[in-house]
């Protein structure tokens, strides 16, 4: 059921952004919702309007305030909320085109690559193998890119599959590295610190500041995990640009 306009919660963050709250749950429908709205504001972009960032139940919409000041006697921000609050009905009714053909992101599971299969597999009752099946098996949507530059995070883990986060995090996570923490999966796009269970690598580069799109991966787009062997792990590794 599409989300109705009047049930969108708008508030400020700062004086140069309104968040627009879609709920609190995180699933396919507000995220339908928060993809509407974002692809109906880029396509019809209000004076002042600086960039659209989505998260799980959330779209943040930055402008400039400068841009809108003097313009009547009212706060920008009243300003930006009324255009928001007439764009919202039509926005939500637009139809979301689909994010053209799920991305492969082939995946070397175990090893020094996933140090914590073993522990995901003991924690869930199943066997290593079974793991990388049921974790491989689901297309994965991304709902928000966040933590770092390029981190996608996914829904549709197999329940089976969730794990709780490491008691002690880990101080540097390489890049590429697939993990699960809770009822979520995840793919770590550079070097960080973190405490999610660490199951695989992937030689892709999920983030590179030198191309025209820095990150690989976007919202909206769906996504499945391609087992590899380590030749093979290797091979796209060397060819990777």
């Amino acid at each position: 059921m599409p989300t109705p306009a009047a049930d969108v919660r708008l508030f400020p963050l700062g004086d140069a952004a309104v968040v627009l709250e879609f709920g609190h749950a995180i699933g396919p429908e507000t995220h339908r919702a928060i993809q509407a709205v974002r692809h109906y504001l880029t396509q019809h972009p209000f004076a002042g309007l600086r960039e659209l960032v989505p998260a799980f139940t959330t779209l943040t919409v930055y402008y400039d305030p400068w841009l809108l000041n003097g313009q009547g006697h009212r706060l920008p921000y009243e300003q930006i909320t009324e255009v928001l609050r007439q764009l919202l009905p039509a926005a939500l009714a637009t139809p979301v085109a689909s994010e053209g053909a799920v991305v492969e992101i082939p995946v070397c599971y175990g090893d020094e690559f996933g140090p914590d299969l073993e522990a995901v597999a003991q924690h869930a009752g199943l066997s290593r193998e079974e793991v990388v099946a049921r974790h491989s098996a689901p297309d994965y949507l991304v709902y928000m890119i966040g933590f770092a530059p390029g981190f996608p995070y996914l829904g549709g883990l197999d329940a089976r599959l969730a794990t709780p986060r490491r008691a002690r995090p880990r101080l540097q996570v390489p890049a590429g590295t697939v993990g699960i923490a809770g009822a979520q999966t995840g793919i770590y796009s550079l070097p960080t610190p973190g405490g999610w269970q660490l199951i695989g690598r992937t030689p892709l580069r999920l983030f590179d500041p030198t191309r025209a799109q820095p990150s690989r991966l976007q919202a909206g787009q769906r996504l499945r995990f391609v087992p590899i062997g380590r030749a093979e792990f290797e091979q796209l590794q060397r060819n990777e640009p």
